[in-house]
């Protein structure tokens, strides 16, 4: 039977040690995930997670397993950086405050913590003493995109754990796998979730996405035709999906409190609404950056048939879009535009406002490939 460790697809190096060392029983108090975006490391926190709440380490069957699994257990805690340039000493302190305290329905509590590369002198200086000694109840779960990139004072204090970077090819081809799609739609899933897997998973699962991916290219398509009013008017709308799933979350978080009012207390209640509050946060992230990864992707293929290599394409339900703004176009100005996704992409996720992302960002990608916003 399957465990929650064979979720972590495309590592299988990191499944076995992990799967072995809860067995076994071989597990530190600190871990520091490092690997590049799409590479599982978030999956493999929470399978983690679910391991050492679990009874039976991991059967991905009971009560517990499935809690974690849908980001709904209130002892596994998620951070992301909350700061314009990472994690604030405030945040830190507050990450720090809550360990202390008791788990709410478990025997532990797992800290998943994202991005660790961007916690600056002054934070990890706050985070240090519960790093090194943190209470016998709590595992800490850093993630950081290298080893390199976090300050050498965390990754002393941690047992490391890298992560390959997954091929697209092989990404595209666990998808298929796992869900039967076409290969064609497997790539394209994995495009537009930044080569996550899991994301993926999910993406082809929802004809909402399908649609949102939808008319994120038709915006690109026709953005030489735009004047300045069509491209506010554009990007307003592209916020509006981005979204729209947080509505369900939302409604779904109000539900899980409403059904567990009566018996918890008011603090558990309070540290449910922060981990709730935190979880709207990371999927609006994760909304937005869908849509930079879909843009990225189209842009690259218009740089694939700008270079004469056409038949690297992925997006090819919309291969004749691409071809008129190839031809409209060339190497140097798509690889401007290329760059101006990825100055948004680090934006957002910095904090700064996604709607004024999304704004400058369109107007960006026009003056790149066309050298105005005129309409044409």
């Amino acid at each position: 039977m399957a465990d929650v460790f064979d979720q972590i697809f495309g590592q299988p190096r990191v499944r076995e040690f992990l799967r072995a060392s809860v067995a076994t029983e071989h597990v530190t108090h600190a871990y520091l995930f490092t690997g590049p975006a799409g590479s599982n490391k978030t999956q493999a926190a929470y399978a983690l997670a679910a391991a050492l709440l679990c009874k039976d380490g991991g059967c991905n069957a009971c009560d517990t397993c499935q809690k974690v699994a849908r980001r709904k257990h209130p002892d596994v805690r998620y951070y992301a950086p909350e700061g314009a340039g990472g994690y604030l000493v405030d945040q830190v302190r507050e990450i720090v405050a809550d360990a202390s305290l008791a788990p709410i329905q478990a025997d532990r509590k797992i800290y998943i913590l994202d991005r660790v590369d961007l916690l600056g002198t002054s934070a990890a200086n706050a985070f240090l003493k519960t790093l090194e000694e943190p209470p016998a109840d709590v595992v800490l779960v850093l993630m950081g995109r290298t080893r390199e990139s976090v300050l050498p004072t965390i990754v002393s204090r941690c047992s490391v754990v890298p992560f390959r970077h997954i091929p697209a090819s092989e990404a595209a081809a666990i998808l298929c796998q796992r869900t039967g799609a076409d290969p064609d739609l497997a790539k394209i899933a994995i495009e537009a979730c930044g080569g996550s897997i899991t994301r993926g998973i999910e993406f082809l699962k929802s004809n909402e996405r399908l649609a949102f991916r939808k008319r994120v290219l038709e915006v690109l398509a026709n953005i030489g035709h735009a004047d300045m009013w069509d491209t506010l008017t554009q990007a307003s709308e592209l916020v509006v999906l981005a979204k729209a799933p947080l509505d369900t979350v939302r409604a779904a978080h109000e539900a899980q409190l409403a059904e567990n009012a009566d018996f918890l207390e008011r603090s558990a209640i309070r540290q449910i609404e922060a981990r709730n509050k935190r979880e709207l946060s990371a999927k609006s992230l994760e909304s937005f950056r869908q849509i930079t990864a879909i843009t990225a992707s189209f842009l690259r293929d218009v740089l694939a048939v700008c270079s004469g290599a056409g038949e690297l394409v992925i997006n090819h339900d919309v291969r004749a879009d691409i071809e008129e703004v190839a031809a409209r176009t060339d190497e140097a100005r798509v690889a401007k535009a290329l760059d101006a996704v990825r100055k948004c992409d680090d934006a957002i996720s910095y904090n700064v406002s996604p709607e004024t992302c999304l704004d400058a960002l369109l107007f960006e990608i026009g003056e790149a490939l066309y050298g105005s916003h005129s309409p044409r």
